[in-house]
């Protein structure tokens, strides 16, 4: 049986209030704790954050110089590991050796709940395995943050991480993910976000969704509208600085087809004006006008 690493002590909230600033103190038992730390705003780090930090024996970091500077903050000073997407299969079995050496390891990234977009999935599986103990520090995660920011349906989402750097690859990737019927939530690089959307514009139409930047930060921004919107919006005003994260509405249920498109303009087109047909069958269908109308114009042509 797998034991859960938890505190000793512990603190009711009743303990909390009465203690005005900070909970008992107590403490934490033997395992991996994964520590979920602050995305920008270092106010958000939690109680139980701080109190694993100061009491671990090894903190696991995803680059030691920037937690390093999360720790010197809130003046904790603890032998750090880096543990990232470099050295993780080398740098694994010596938290292993520590964890099974019934040590105290918090694993942490450079900013919000670690395992998403980096391995630490990976030692969680080998403690899993080996019967050590695993618990987890919920706090800030960029991806919540973003998806609840962003005025889309939050009822189902899929998280899909970054998208691949070619663009034939990064085209095959978009495709596959616009037929899932959930809102999407996605990390890209500003520099490439101009290029994303217009990409994805091209492949899922007028759905709407939201740009979210710096969360938690002094310059934190969401700009909403249709991918279309946005990618004129970015062209013109040139790309967004800081962190960003994407977020897509899923596609309609009775989002047509091209084919579904076309024929439906064909049958208009015999008896109304291009602009008539291409009108109603926009807002039949959900596709952009400017898409319907040029769609039109070829039938016409050809």
């Amino acid at each position: 049986m797998i034991r859960s690493p938890r505190y000793s002590g512990g603190y009711s909230w009743k303990n909390y209030k009465e203690s005005s600033v900070k909970p008992h103190s107590s403490q934490i038992l033997p395992g991996l704790h994964i520590v979920a730390t602050p995305i920008g705003n270092l106010g958000d780090i939690t109680l139980r954050a701080l109190e694993v930090l100061k009491q671990a024996d090894l903190i696991a970091c995803e680059d030691t110089r920037v937690s390093g500077k999360l720790l010197s903050h809130f003046g904790i000073s603890k032998p750090t590991l880096s543990y990232n997407d470099h050295n993780a299969d080398g740098r694994r079995p010596q938290l292993m050796q520590a964890l099974e050496a019934g040590k105290t390891v918090a694993l942490v990234s450079d900013a919000g709940t670690p395992l998403i977009s980096d391995p630490g999935y990976k030692l969680v599986r080998d403690c899993v395995a080996a019967g050590i103990a695993v618990t987890t520090l919920p706090g800030p995660s960029s991806v919540m943050a973003a998806l609840t920011l962003s005025g889309l349906p939050t009822d189902r989402f899929f998280f899909a991480g970054f998208l691949p750097a070619k663009e034939e690859a990064c085209r095959k990737e978009i495709q596959a993910l616009a037929t899932i019927p959930a809102t999407l939530v996605l990390f890209e690089s500003a520099r490439r976000l101009v290029d994303t959307l217009e990409l994805m514009q091209k492949l899922m139409g007028s759905r709407q969704a939201a740009v979210v930047r710096e969360i938690t930060k002094l310059y934190e921004e969401t700009r909403r509208g249709s991918l279309q919107e946005l990618q004129e919006f970015y062209k013109k005003n040139g790309e967004p600085k800081g962190e960003v994260v994407m977020v897509i509405a899923p596609p309609e249920e009775k989002e047509a087809s091209t084919g579904d498109v076309e024929e439906k303009l064909a049958l208009l087109l015999k008896t109304m004006s291009v602009k008539e047909a291409s009108s109603i069958v926009a807002e039949e269908t959900g596709r952009p006008r400017k898409e319907v109308y040029t769609l039109a114009l070829k039938l016409m042509q050809g």
